[in-house]
């Protein structure tokens, strides 16, 4: 019978700013086993300041206390090791919840980051009030938006010859996709590099734009359950995910043209696994029916996310 496990952050179930195969796991899992994960996200610049009405997780505080960044940004909560996993599986992450944690976010613009660097040289932290009752955040001039929460990464180990690496950077492993499509009824397909896969999660959004142009969603504690299940059956090279209505294919590249081409070619791929379609046959329906959508700008390797809608996929189930 499958197996439900929490993994409560601590600073023994953490680790700042980096993936690596090397990482010992923080919890072991079997196929089909669900897990109800908490992440933590920010720094201590990015705390709510003293006095105000928004409260600061004293794990949250812990970690500050023990840890300090490495390589990356990211607070990520394990590696979770699936029993049986080995490099060539694919591991298939059913996302079945996605909360948040607090009542406050924080968005950051920084110099020499995000997407208009040459228009926006300051240092900005805002915090945003979240109101998890009605599932919105309001900004400073009243502007209310609708939360879609998401983890913004998702990644297994890289291969073991990488050693450690940033967290800010996706590539073939996933990582910081920064996919809002991966809310909630999604699910994400990762390729396995390491024995065990070494699952890694952190990076909440209470809500983001594609693109998130600026630097940062809105970055919050969050809690997610998983049900994860090892695939021997299905052999993927690149993250791929699909939601209720839409299949969807990643690219990741420095060149945002070079991204769109590699979505691309993972969607004709895809295509010709699900409904046997010639690669041209699969371009053109790619032409007329599938979208591509900017995923981020700002996380090194800019996103591209490919969405077609299943109901175009012929005989696909």
């Amino acid at each position: 019978m499958p197996t439900a496990h929490t993994l409560p952050v601590s600073p023994s179930t953490v680790h700042w700013g980096y993936f690596d195969a090397a990482l010992p796991p923080v919890l072991r899992v079997r196929s089909g086993d669900r897990v109800t994960v908490d992440s933590i996200s920010g720094g201590p610049d990015e705390m709510p300041p003293a006095g105000s009405r928004h409260a600061v997780l004293p794990e949250h505080r812990e970690v500050h206390a023990t840890h300090k960044p490495r390589l990356g940004a990211h607070i990520l909560t394990g590696p979770i090791y699936v029993e049986g996993a080995q490099p060539g599986d694919t591991l298939e992450i059913r996302i079945h919840d996605v909360q948040p944690r607090t009542d406050w976010g924080y968005n950051t613009i920084r110099p020499l980051a995000g997407t208009l660097p040459e228009d926006f040289p300051m240092l900005r932290r805002m915090i945003i009030p979240i109101d998890r009752a009605r599932m919105v955040c309001t900004l400073p001039w009243g502007t209310e938006i609708p939360l879609q929460p998401f983890f913004g990464v998702m990644g297994v180990a890289p291969p073991p010859v990488y050693g450690a690496v940033t967290s800010i950077i996706p590539r073939e492993y996933g990582g910081n996709l920064d996919l809002k499509e991966l809310g909630a009824g999604s699910t994400l397909y990762l390729p396995v590099f390491a024995e065990g896969a070494l699952l890694s999660v952190g990076d909440g959004h209470s809500v983001q734009g594609d693109g998130e142009v600026c630097l940062t969603a809105l970055e919050t504690c969050m809690r997610g359950t998983f049900e994860v299940i090892l695939r021997k059956d299905l052999h993927v090279a690149f993250p791929r995910a699909e939601t209720a209505t839409h299949h969807i294919t990643m690219g990741l590249d420095l060149d945002l043209d070079d991204a769109a081409k590699q979505a691309l070619r993972e969607m004709i791929k895809l295509l010709g696994e699900l409904a046997q379609l010639a690669p041209a046959d699969a371009y053109t329906l790619c032409s007329l029916a599938c979208d591509l959508r900017v995923t981020q700008l700002v996380d090194g390797n800019k996103g591209i996310h490919a969405m077609l809608d299943k109901r175009f996929v012929p005989g696909a189930r």
